[in-house]
This record gives C-alpha cells, structure tokens and sequence, in this order.
C-alpha cells in the first residue's frame, strides 16, 4: 500500500485529534509540523513521534516528500496557507470552514483543478458509523421520502473553556462557521444539496467575558451573529430548519431529526462519528434503537484525510471533498445574507449530488 506523506501546518488545539487518530491509518503518515509558534510546532512532533520533525511553514511547503499539506491554522488563514499548499503543488485538506469568503472558496477549487491537485476539508465525522447508518435508513426507505429535518446546535459559547476563544467572535467564527459545517454536512449527507436559504441572524452579546483559566476576565468584542437561523429548501423538496447558537443556556432539542414519510429518524451528534440512532416508522408506532453498521476499525478525524488519500492513489473521488465543503461555506453565507437582505438566496450548483457513501472499511479503497 502506498505511504502519503502528510505535513501539517498549524499546531493548536485540534491537531492532538489528527494525530492521536491518524496512526491508525497504513496509508497516511504525518511526518512534517509547522506553526508560527516554532515551539509549538516542536511539542506537536515530538507528541507524533516517530521520525516526525518540526519546522517552518516554507521549509514545509518547500519539502518535496510531503503530498498533502494538512491545514489546521485558525479560519482566517485557511485560505492563504491553502493557496501556498496548492501554489507549491500539493494538495490540500483544510479544518473547518473551507475558507472564509465564497469568493477565496472558489479560487481554490479552480487552482486545484488547474494544476491537477486535490481541495478537501473537515468535517469527516459524517463518515462515521452514525451519520452512516442514517443515511443506509434513509435509502433503504424506511422513513419513506424525505419531508424535512430539524438541526440545533446550541449552547453558550467557547469563552468558559477554551484557552483562545477569541476568533470564536471574529469574522470567520461565530456558531454557524463554527458547528454549522458539522451540522450542514450531515443534511447534504442524508438529503443532498441544498437549492435556496432564507435566514434570520443576531448577535444577543456584542461583548464577552473570558472566564477560562488562561486569560480570565479578558473582554472580547462581538463581531459575527452569535444566534443564526435558518430555512432550508433541499433540492429533493425535503425542507429544513437550522439553529446555531453561542446564546442559549440550556434547551432539550435534539442534534438532527429527518422526518419522513413513513418515519422519524433521530441522527447522532455530527460533531463525533457514531452515537445513538433511532427510528419510528408508521408500521411500528414505536421508537427502535437502529444499530450500527459493522463495527468499523477506522473512525476519528484524519478519516478524511486518509480517505482522499486513498483516493489520488486510486484515481476516485474523496468524499469530503472540496465541492461539498463549498457548498456547506455557500450556504452558511447564503443565510448570513437572507437575514441581512430580507430575502431568499439561491445557492449554485457546485454540488451535484451527495458524497459517496462510506458503509464500511472496505469502502476506503475506492
């Protein structure tokens, strides 16, 4: 099996995720760490092992045996790091979102398809074992066709855990750019791309306060909407509704329900890659807990990593690809703007259909 050779460029919070799981893959390695901080980029090498080493973002970009760069650095600069990586022949898998503007989304897209490279980007957790499942339900029809689905995401903000929540609040952040991605993968997983949007946004806080440990009491201004809702018209006539928020509390709303025309189909949390699913259907007039898909021994993010690896080697479509990721950053602008104008915006055609699925191991392939 062939070995890519993967280096990744921004060495926060998220990267012990990739690395912890990214071992268990035979056909990725991550060999090359970069970061501002040169520090930082040394700890999260030396956390990797083996003969991993640290250096800077152009000795990176410059390094001929990496493939792929892996861009982890904060939203705002996932777009110039992504156009380096790309400028400097390699393909790219970027964290959520894809970029900030639709604008730099698209000029990724195009340069890859110029210089023959790959775009791709989180989330992967919708080709786990859960989001999985309820898409085999879906197609299998056992809620019948698809009427509409509900999706919340709610809570309080980052500023009471997260040693650095401050880009949380700065363009490119707030709740739907944040968890959004997570939540809109799963949808255009389960029902298919989205046509039009309607939206209505606030921002309930234009000030916060820091209360985690390492910068406590700190003030952070308000940049993005902090409460987004949003209307959905799929292009399979499925409707939809969206709550993302940094304003609530507390609630007992679930993650996502589709509902359908013989069923109901609870879904797990997007954010991870299995958890609970669970169905009523109009022939059972009862709740059922649906089981998992065959145990799977590849999970954890670096999935989509591995698997767009898999991918280039064999000449197939990744499924956390970069028409996918620009449809989801298409349509969170799309709601953002709805609020803003008063009006329902018409999305683009980008995305034809739904990722392959991914309903076991041997799927990984190709």
């Amino acid at each position: 099996m062939k070995v890519t050779t993967i280096g990744v460029i921004g060495c926060g919070n998220i990267s012990s995720n990739y690395i912890r799981n990214a071992r268990q893959y035979d056909n990725i390695k991550l060999a090359a760490f970069a970061d501002i901080d040169l520090d930082r980029a040394k700890s999260k090498a030396e956390e990797n092992g083996g003969d991993a080493i640290s250096c800077t973002v152009d000795e990176l970009l410059n390094n001929p045996e990496v493939s792929i760069i892996l861009n982890l650095t904060i939203p705002k600069a996932h777009f110039s790091v992504a156009k380096a990586a790309l400028l400097a022949g390699k393909s790219v898998y970027n964290e959520k979102p894809l970029t900030i503007t639709k604008e730099e989304g698209m000029e990724l897209l195009q340069l890859a398809g110029q210089r023959g490279l790959r775009v791709g980007g989180a989330p992967d957790t919708f080709l786990g074992a859960g989001i999985q499942t309820c898409r085999k339900v879906i197609e299998d029809g056992l809620i019948g066709f698809p009427v509409g689905a509900t999706a919340f995401m709610m809570g309080h903000g980052h500023e009471s855990w997260h040693p650095d929540p401050e880009f949380y609040y700065e363009v490119g952040g707030g709740p739907m750019f944040d968890m959004g991605p997570y939540y809109l993968t799963a949808l255009i997983t389960l029902l298919g791309p989205i046509e039009k949007v309607a939206g209505s946004t606030r921002i309930s806080f234009p000030e916060r306060t820091i209360t985690s440990e390492k910068k406590f009491g700190k003030k952070v201004k308000v940049e993005v909407p902090t409460h987004v809702v949003g209307l959905l018209d799929f292009r399979n006539g499925a409707i939809g509704t969206i709550i993302t928020s940094f304003d609530v509390w507390a609630h007992h709303m679930p993650c996502i329900e589709i509902y359908g025309s013989k069923g109901t189909l609870v879904v797990p949390d997007p954010n991870g890659f299995e958890g609970n699913v669970k169905l009523w259907t109009e022939a059972s007039r009862e709740w059922s807990d649906v089981p998992l898909l065959a145990a799977r021994k590849f999970t954890g993010r670096s999935l989509g990593v591995a698997d767009m690896a898999f991918a280039i080697a064999n000449q197939s479509e990744h499924r956390a690809n970069g028409k996918l990721t620009y449809h989801v950053l298409e349509t969170m602008h799309a709601i953002h703007e709805a609020s803003n104008h008063g009006k329902v915006v018409e999305l683009s055609k980008v995305l034809t259909d739904k990722p392959q699925p991914l309903f076991s191991d041997s799927d990984l392939s190709g």
